[in-house]
């Protein structure tokens, strides 16, 4: 296939760049900076860039955002400018050149806090965590009906959402845009929620990069990584490749993809007119004190030093239950833990 990769230039889609090349697809990029698909720089909200990109392509790989939790609220122009309205117009521009096939770059933050079960109430959705709470190092979200502490556990595709934060709020806005563009025009749209992406090229240097990537920056200049809270929140860290190779898979199930029925209890599958959310993950939940200490480990030093420091907007527990994306794309994580964040500490991080 002929694919349009925005994000091209960037750390996860690089990737996907040469995981699309290797499968045999021929990629044009779109991207503020050179790279993967060849030609000039563009901007996925320059309507006249992206009509000349989507000449001759059969499907859209969308990875072009603003990516983090965000400072403060002076980022919101810039979020919802880079992402919410560069995808309004990647999807007018495909509706006019009859392109029908997404794979959207969507995101685990759309959950908010994950799945957890209450011993009184089963399964419940708590708020988010009161500041005097953080402040006195409760960090564990407590039931909204008793109070009791929970037991989390893993979320599926079907959680509600329930955003916590500026970048979050687009991710969402989003999976809305691409569903009502396939509802209007027929197209098919994967929604690939990735969980902590690692891995090499991952940036550096920002307030906006990931946790590992902040961890290893620290690490470079001989500092010990700072771990928020007690280091006990769980996520789900999956390496770049995995999810390179995801989006192949993606691709290519929606590009052949007809009307299915559901399963029992499950929502439409991925069909002409409809969006379909994967988990792409490791399965493999880990703290992030765990994640520290193995990076430290590996990279030979200093240990992680807890600090018990929080920000307002994170949540505490996020892990999937990736069986959608095992089933329906033959999607499991090849890279274990232990040797990727091996490699991550062998190799540099790249400045922003």
């Amino acid at each position: 296939m002929n694919v349009l990769l925005t994000g091209s230039a960037g750390f996860i889609g690089s990737h996907i760049a040469e995981a699309l090349a290797a499968a045999g697809h021929r990629v044009r990029g779109l991207d503020l900076r050179p790279g993967a698909g060849g030609g000039p720089p563009g901007d996925v909200r320059d309507a006249a860039a992206v009509a000349r990109r989507l000449d001759g392509v059969d499907a859209v790989c969308h990875q072009a955002a603003k990516v983090g939790l965000g400072v403060d609220v002076s980022d919101l122009p810039d979020y919802t400018s880079a992402n919410v309205q560069g995808t309004a117009v990647l999807l007018a521009e495909m509706a006019r050149a009859g392109v029908g096939v997404l794979v959207l770059a969507s995101s685990m933050v759309v959950y908010g806090e994950g799945a957890y079960t209450c011993a009184r109430h089963g399964g419940v959705r708590p708020g988010p965590r009161p500041e005097e709470a953080l402040r006195a190092g409760r960090f564990e979200p407590a039931c909204p009906g008793c109070g009791r502490p929970l037991d989390p556990a893993a979320v599926a595709e079907d959680a509600p959402p329930d955003p916590r934060n500026v970048y979050a709020d687009t991710k969402l806005a989003q999976e809305h845009l691409a569903a009502s563009w396939a509802r209007a025009t027929g197209g098919t749209v994967a929604a690939l929620r990735y969980h902590n992406v690692y891995g090499p090229r991952m940036p550096r240097d920002t307030p906006y990069a990931g946790v590992a990537a902040i961890f290893r920056s620290r690490l470079e200049d001989g500092q010990a990584p700072l771990v928020f809270e007690d280091g006990g929140q769980r996520r789900d860290f999956v390496h770049v490749r995995d999810v390179a190779r995801a989006n192949v898979l993606a691709l290519e199930h929606a590009a052949a993809a007809g009307p299915a029925p559901p399963g029992p209890g499950d929502t439409p599958r991925l069909g002409p007119g409809g969006l379909r959310a994967y988990n792409i993950a490791s399965g493999e939940p880990r703290t992030v004190g765990e994640m520290a200490a193995a990076l430290s480990d590996a990279f030979g030093g200093p240990a992680p030093r807890v600090t018990g420091g929080h920000r307002l907007g994170d949540v505490r527990h996020i892990v999937a239950r990736p069986d959608r994306a095992r089933r329906e794309l033959g999607f499991s994580a090849a890279v274990a833990f232990a040797d990727g964040m091996e490699e991550f500490a062998r190799r540099r991080v790249t400045s922003s």
